[in-house]
């Protein structure tokens, strides 16, 4: 089971978590080129500023390996302007305590990269396929959010995607010329149909925006032009109901409605619990000792995070750090005094794929699941399973299952 949050850095969630590789301090480079050292600021969950997260982005703050151009972004429609000093920060621990809970009882990587230096849409589309690779002569990779919503096979006549394009000089980037938003590459579902196993992708109403549904599907012919949109996609709480009436999936995608997200803008405060609501639903049902939820982040929101990424690679990767949680049974047991453990093992978005692959025996998708390391050390079969300790959460089940509806996407970047 696959939970997707959105727009956070490792550092800005777990910047002080003991034993992580996080830290209190970044550099920033001032225009005389100088860069300085200045202390990350402990600020709230709800941020209004929706900071730059496109790969110019990207390649700003990565500036070469240094990380130091996190003060270059704009800061979105709340906050014009350069961002400065702003994306500088973590969050305060208690006002995400159910993420600090979940660490400190299952898994924490801190080592997880997005595929791409790229926002939601790519994100979302690397969850399910691994990559965006749209070429014969695997040259060529989607990145960035397509010229206009919604972004999938329902678009708008004449809608286009952006590029990356990979040629002896590097990367070149073509903005709006890439193919309509209707995709006909493999993804995971393609392996677990292939195999006759469930699975279902749960996303949240957009009826004005990001297509009918904010679904990575939506982008992919077979799924939005086939009966699979009608019987295997449904509304977030709809995990909820499936779960109390045990027809719970053997795979499930689960993206928050936008408050609940942990997206900048939203004056909400209400994703940690969502999460922890999902993941008590498991833990209390007769699921648990037979299911993995691993919770991720899409991409870094443009907010400042200290490790660079590895490598570069010919599609635009990797990005830069987001979090990633493991609950389940068989979750590896630490040192801490509660069995949480930090595996600081080098992972990617194709880890989880190839993780996913490897547990249903599906084979491959030829992409970055094929060089991921695979998340099985996060895991020891050899241990009973764990029994499941409820993580507390300020919001109920309740709340979120009389929540109504927001109609707003996730993200529009």
């Amino acid at each position: 089971m696959l939970v997707i949050q959105e727009n956070r850095s490792f550092d800005d969630l777990f910047a002080t978590f003991p034993g992580a590789d996080g830290t209190r301090q970044g550099l920033m480079k001032l225009p005389s080129g100088d860069d300085i050292v200045v202390p990350l600021q402990p600020k709230s969950l709800v941020e209004p500023c929706d900071f730059g997260h496109g790969y110019k982005g990207y390649l700003k703050e990565y500036d070469g390996g240094a990380m130091d151009g996190f003060n270059t972004q704009n800061g979105g429609p709340g906050c014009p302007g350069p961002s400065g000093i702003k994306t500088y920060q973590y969050v305060n621990p208690r006002e995400i305590a159910p993420y600090w809970s979940i660490a400190q009882q299952y898994v924490l990587g801190d080592h997880m990269f997005s595929t791409q230096g790229s926002g939601s849409f790519t994100g979302h589309q690397d969850l399910i396929a691994g990559a965006t690779i749209f070429d014969k002569a695997r040259t060529k990779s989607l990145v960035d959010f397509p010229s206009s919503n919604p972004w999938g096979c329902n678009g708008k006549d004449g809608t286009k995607t952006s590029f990356l394009q990979a040629e002896q000089t590097g990367l070149t980037y073509h903005y709006h010329k890439g193919p309509f938003p209707c995709m006909r590459y493999e993804t995971l579902r393609d392996l677990l149909d292939a195999k006759g196993i469930s699975w279902m992708y749960y996303s949240p109403p957009s009826v004005h925006a990001t297509g009918a549904l904010w679904n990575a599907f939506d982008a992919i012919k077979a799924v939005r032009e086939g009966p699979e949109w009608h019987t295997n996609v449904a509304l977030p709480r709809d995990f909820f109901y499936d779960i109390r009436k045990q027809r719970l999936p053997a795979m499930s995608w689960i993206v928050p409605d936008l408050p609940n997200s942990d997206h900048p803008g939203p004056k909400s405060d209400t994703g940690p619990s969502w999460v922890a609501n999902i993941v008590n639903a498991v833990g209390q049902s007769q699921y648990w000792n037979s299911t993995a939820v691993i919770v991720v982040w899409d991409d870094w929101g443009g907010f400042y995070d200290h490790v660079a990424p590895p490598f570069q690679d010919q599609w635009g990767g990797l990005g830069f750090r987001v979090p990633m949680l493991v609950v389940a049974p068989y979750a590896k047991l630490g040192s801490g005094s509660h069995g949480g453990y930090v595996s600081h093992t080098q992972y990617e978005f194709g880890s989880i794929l190839k993780f996913i692959e490897t547990v249903f025996d599906l084979g491959n998708l030829g992409t970055t699941d094929v060089r991921a390391t695979s998340m099985i050390d996060c895991f020891d079969f050899s241990q009973p399973p764990r029994k499941f300790t409820t993580i507390p959460s300020k919001y109920s089940r309740s709340y979120f299952l009389h929540q109504p509806p927001s109609d707003l996407p996730v993200d529009t970047e």
